[in-house]
């Protein structure tokens, strides 16, 4: 045995990656899957298609790399979180089709629940907000579409999990119902100082706890896969949200350390060691790892839009075909123009939180055409990052990290893109040499725990920088620019 498979189910497709004993990636498959938008706002997935091609992607990388499951030595999961799926524990079957935690439509439910001053012990219990983003109130919708449901629940029928769960259940064969720490901390349920699921929230959404998954270290024995399904039965030992296997594969093991992930949203995660900080500027306080029983907290940033941005530029628009051309395009943008996007698709997230808010132009000339679109898209990634940063340093103060930013994920293979982030942060920015820090994160729990990959410090020197970007940008510029995303960020709100 001698890889580790990497298992990276995320929100707009499911990729398997092998990765061979130096942790150096061996075999990629990748296959993307349909999004459903039933409504305004509202975003589902097939159940059946993450585990479709979880199974696929997990097969075709094996075969492309002439390996049998009997060559892995273990695999690790990481996935998109707060995603919510109910099944009957007997067939299987979803009742209902995934709710994405990109989705909105529990908006009123958070809104009741703050009315009624339920916000602050939800936020002291979960280090949440009441927002539809997490899974505890998409599960409540679910239940309330058929009164049976609930009944079902209650008398153990009916499972619950984020989409490792989910994943794992099939893997399994039905065998293990868990989840780890880091996405248990995501669903608006868990005590993330108790280290357990907590019987006051659920009572106060109506959930039954018999359908909730045991949790577990993120690298811990989460079962092992049928044989039947990859033609060998192979341990599960690692599990992390995809945001949190980022910050682990970025090594970001010290209090104060810092990373920045641009997937379809862009997640920045601060670890705050063994102290869970509580956010004074709206953002998450929530589990970064746990390992031995020992829980590593972090403060975290959410934006919904990032590389969804770009999608749009592309199936929305049409102004693009490939995502690599928003490069070509905003460098060549006109200078004298100033168009600023609020990508607020979905609403807004961190630090604002306006789940009703929709997306605004504003600068708009007869001149404004591709080249401004795709400049605009990009620059307000990286004023949403800014957003975080300015947050994060008003929790941490002087315990806030140095001011070198950490980003992995697809949009930093843009230079242009990353140039500007570090101009408008007026902060150093580490891209690594290898982007893929999610599956890294979650291959290096599932080694290390098998014991073929090397503990948490020597992982840590392995760590390698492609390219650090520094900020060009004079000061007047950098503060223009900024108060000009601020201004068209309030005036969205406050239509």
């Amino acid at each position: 045995m001698t890889h580790i498979l990497a298992i990276d189910q995320g929100t707009t497709s499911t990729r398997a990656i092998l990765f061979d004993a130096e942790i150096q990636i061996t075999g990629v498959a990748q296959e993307e899957f349909t999004q459903h938008f039933p409504a305004s706002g509202w975003v589902e997935h097939v159940p059946g298609d993450l585990w479709d091609t979880t199974l696929s992607t997990c097969r075709k990388v094996l075969a492309d790399a002439g390996l049998t499951a009997s060559d892995i030595t273990a695999i690790g999961i990481t996935n998109q979180r707060e995603t919510t799926v109910v099944w009957d524990r007997a067939t299987g079957a979803p009742v209902h089709n995934a709710i994405v935690w990109q989705d909105r439509r529990t908006a009123d439910i958070c809104r009741d629940l703050k009315a009624a001053g339920h916000e602050t012990m939800v936020t002291d219990v979960t280090g949440l907000l009441l927002d539809p983003y997490f899974s505890s109130t998409k599960i409540k919708w679910i239940l309330d579409q058929d009164p049976s449901l609930r009944d079902r629940a209650r008398a153990g029928e009916l499972a619950f999990g984020t989409v490792d769960s989910w994943v794992i259940w099939n893997l399994t064969g039905g065998a293990r119902h868990v989840t780890d720490a880091t996405n248990a901390a995501r669903t608006m349920l868990y005590d993330i100082h108790k280290g357990k699921w907590s019987s006051r929230i659920c009572d106060l959404l109506d959930i039954p706890m018999e359908m909730l998954p045991e949790v577990l270290d993120c690298a811990a024995d989460f079962g092992a896969t049928e044989a039947s399904i990859l033609g060998a039965s192979v341990p599960i030992l690692g599990v992390a949200g995809d945001q949190q296997a980022a910050t682990i594969g970025q090594a970001c093991f010290e209090p104060g350390m810092m990373k920045s992930t641009y997937g379809t949203g862009c997640f920045a995660l601060m670890n705050t060691g063994g102290l869970a900080v509580k956010s004074h500027n709206r953002l998450l306080t929530t589990i970064a790892y746990q390992l031995d029983g020992r829980t590593t907290y972090a403060l975290e940033g959410a934006i919904f839009i990032a590389g969804a941005v770009v999608q749009w530029l592309r199936d929305g628009l049409g102004i693009i075909q490939d995502a690599k051309e928003t490069q070509a395009l905003a460098e060549s943008a006109d200078p004298e123009q100033d168009l600023v996007l609020v990508p607020a698709f979905v609403g807004l997230g961190a630090p604002y939180w306006a789940p009703d808010c929709r997306g605004a132009v504003f600068g708009l000339t007869r001149g404004s055409g591709p080249a401004e679109f795709a400049r605009a898209a990009l620059e307000s990634v990286g004023f949403q990052t800014r957003d975080l940063m300015e947050a994060m340093k008003g929790d941490m103060g002087e315990n806030a990290q140095s001011g070198t930013l950490r980003v992995d994920g697809g949009m930093t293979a843009s230079d242009w893109a990353m140039q500007f982030l570090s101009d408008i942060l007026g902060a150093e920015v580490d891209r690594p040499k290898v982007l893929e820090s999610t599956a890294i994160g979650a291959a290096w729990l599932a080694g290390m725990r098998a014991g073929v990959y090397p503990a948490m410090q020597d992982f840590a020197k392995g760590w390698a920088r492609d390219r650090q970007f520094a900020p060009a940008m004079d000061a007047d510029t950098r503060s223009s620019k900024y108060a000009g995303w601020k201004k068209a960020v309030e005036a969205t709100l406050s239509v």
